[in-house]
């Protein structure tokens, strides 16, 4: 079982930047991912990364201005988000994939991600 505990969250103005971090108990050469729901929408994609760290994938509406990547060594995941507009607000979630992920297709979808953080609140103001 993996443990996920996001950060990083908060109130930011548009055009602003945050990291969100996710820690977890081991990352054990999985598959990770981050998802946002925003109130009255399902949740999201957002983006992922491979186990090796070779391989990323994004969103279109957030490609360009966020970047994944882990630290292994840590066990910490993090969402670089730049340029943050108003429609970005949301409860961002870091996610394990269940290791069979090999395509984007597959990465973007939440069934098939094994474990979830809690959860943590951004805020973009315009």
């Amino acid at each position: 079982q993996v443990q996920l505990i996001e950060s990083g969250g908060g109130l930011v103005q548009a055009g602003g930047s945050l990291r969100l971090a996710c820690a977890a108990s081991s990352l054990n050469y999985h598959h990770m991912g981050w998802f946002r729901q925003a109130p009255g929408k399902e949740r999201e994609f957002v983006a992922a990364i491979n186990k090796s760290g070779a391989t990323t994938y994004y969103a279109d509406v957030v490609k360009g201005r966020f970047a994944i990547f882990r630290d292994d060594a840590k066990n910490m995941i993090y969402l670089q988000m730049n340029s943050l507009k108003s429609e970005d607000t949301g409860i961002y979630y870091c996610a394990s994939d269940k290791d069979f992920c090999r395509t984007y297709e597959c990465y973007s979808k939440s069934q098939n991600y094994d474990y979830w953080g809690q959860g943590t609140q951004v805020t973009v103001s315009s």
